[in-house]
């Protein structure tokens, strides 16, 4: 069986059951959704290209988030052990250094893997990587910023995973549109990570991170996160019409407008209903990105 040796002596390895707890798979859909909002947009058959789908696919899930998680855990672990103590690391089960032993080893092979896949998408992996240590990791801690927080995930969940599927597929720079697409779409998914922090103002507050919510207060966080969410969907649906793709153009206003009439009840009462508009506003939102992939690669 395989050892870590630290200063506290030898750590056996990990059982597999809890580095899969670590790497959090319930967290891969979403950017394995943006990844296939990437794949849909470039507009090519799958038939030529399963081996980089695949690799893509393993890119953006398993490798670049999951290790996005056990860096998060690591350097949250004295946090954890207070308030979330069953968790892998703070519990024992990812004893001594394994925790960041994992985080390291998941970066090498993402970068490996995505440099065998292409030009594009080992840039777009690194960046993907940096932006997950800078997030949690000191001096950085991108995480306790209200600002750059949400917006480092936004666009490694979104924007980067959406052009991965591209590239992957096209086998190079995705055009111009796409990119367009990706990045308004990254721009209006910052507004769904300040919803996120909605859940833990009083802690945030008390620990000393700047959410939104604990700068702006719930309510103007509240507004502008749906003004955030809303404002670049417009611009898509005035750039697909633009292009010529009214089907989809009238997709996304569709459900646009059925997110504009939940953000009614959730400006109501931000704290309260912010899970459950996470719930159902933000489904609406990801189906119109794959609405806006149909028409980009029509």
């Amino acid at each position: 069986m395989a050892r870590l040796t630290t200063t506290a002596g030898v750590v056996p390895l990990p059982a597999a059951r809890d580095v899969i707890e670590l790497l959090k798979p319930i967290t891969w859909f979403p950017p394995i959704w943006a990844f296939m909002c990437g794949v849909v947009s470039s507009g090519v058959p799958l038939a030529d290209r399963w081996g980089f789908l695949i690799a893509g696919i393993l890119l953006t899930g398993p490798l670049v988030c999951g290790t996005s998680q056990a860096v998060n855990d690591w350097f949250d672990r004295h946090v954890d052990a207070i308030n979330q103590p069953e968790r892998p690391i703070p519990s024992g089960r990812i004893a001594g250094r394994w925790g960041l032993a994992i985080a390291i080893i998941g970066t090498a092979l993402s970068a490996a893997i995505a440099a065998a896949t292409g030009p594009w998408v080992f840039a777009a992996t690194l960046l993907g990587l940096a932006c997950a240590w800078a997030y949690s990791a000191p001096p950085f801690r991108l995480k306790a910023s209200g600002w750059w927080g949400p917006a480092v995930v936004a666009l490694t969940y979104e924007g980067l995973t959406w052009f991965t599927g591209a590239s992957v597929m096209a086998g190079g720079l995705p055009p111009l549109p796409v990119l367009a697409i990706l990045m308004l779409y990254s721009v209006g998914a910052h507004g769904i990570m300040t919803l996120n922090d909605f859940k833990a103002v009083e802690g945030d507050r008390q620990t000393g991170l700047r959410s939104l919510p604990v700068i702006l207060g719930v309510e103007r966080a509240a507004r502008l996160a749906c003004a955030v969410m809303a404002l670049p969907q417009i611009v898509v649906v005035a750039l697909l019409a633009h292009w010529g793709h009214p089907i989809a153009a009238t997709a996304v206003t569709a459900v646009l407008a059925g997110q504009v009439v939940l953000m009614r009840r959730l400006l109501s009462d931000p704290r309260r209903h912010a899970p459950w508009y996470n719930a159902t506003g933000t489904s609406l939102y990801v189906t119109g990105m794959l609405a806006a992939a149909f028409g980009l690669g029509a």
